[in-house]
């Protein structure tokens, strides 16, 4: 089985639409990482699309937002602005989506997903020592995460955790034997707002059956998106933040 795995594609559908053509005949299947909403401004196509073409999918704390679970207490002005201009514009169904999402873990074919961490969907896992703190605790020996936004492997053999961080350069792509001795922590990156300085929109495929992780990046219009997010009336650093990869 050949996994298409995305994470934070934030309702950016230039993005996403350039990651399945670039993706396309790659997978079998489509997982996400959770947040599938918040700062771009294509909400509704993004989550139309999603509730018929992911086989599974995780909730993010920007969902959770814009589905009115969370408080928006911690959002920054420019994440919560956002987050109140997606729950007006949503439709009913995709309203009632996002607010039925599950809370990951939710484990798969020999892996799990989760948001920022098993432990907690909300929590930050940027570096070797912090993925150090969490992998006694993973239910899997390879889980998939997202929320930092950005493109890395963590991996534990014994008692050595090693951290990779994977920016593809133009026109390559990373590629990791996962070994069965090992225990993998992998994020495939943003799809809708990468923040490694890298514009371009990133995903994964896992296939199980090589036991390999293939990374990549694809270019797409940033500016037509930036012109978008300003012409729907939402802060213009989300759109300014775009071009720099921040």
């Amino acid at each position: 089985m050949r996994y298409l795995i995305l994470s934070d594609i934030h309702a950016n559908w230039d993005a996403l639409e350039a990651v399945l053509q670039d993706s396309n005949g790659l997978y079998d299947q489509i997982l996400c990482c959770g947040d599938l909403a918040g700062y771009g401004p294509d909400p509704n196509t993004v989550l139309d699309w999603a509730r018929t073409s992911l086989t599974a999918v995780i909730r993010g704390n920007h969902d959770r937002a814009c589905a009115g679970l969370d408080d928006l207490e911690w959002f920054s002005p420019a994440a919560k602005t956002a987050a109140l201009w997606t729950r007006r514009q949503l439709s009913s169904e995709n309203l009632a989506f996002l607010h039925d999402l599950p809370r990951g873990p939710v484990e798969l074919d020999g892996f799990a997903l989760v948001h920022g961490s098993p432990l907690d969907e909300d929590e930050y896992v940027t570096t070797r020592d912090e993925a150090a703190n969490v992998f006694p605790y993973v239910p899997k020996s390879l889980i998939f995460f997202g929320h930092t936004h950005i493109q890395c492997v963590f991996s534990r053999q014994g008692d050595a955790v090693d951290a990779r961080y994977l920016p593809c350069a133009q026109g390559t792509e990373g590629r990791l034997m996962l070994s069965p001795d090992a225990a993998y922590l992998i994020n495939p990156g943003s799809v809708g707002q990468p923040r490694d300085s890298d514009y371009r929109a990133a995903y994964l495929i896992y296939d199980t059956e090589s036991s390999s992780v293939s990374f990549h990046r694809t270019v797409y219009d940033h500016e037509k998106t930036r012109l978008r997010i300003i012409a729907a009336g939402l802060p213009l650093s989300l759109g300014n933040r775009l071009s720099a990869g921040r």
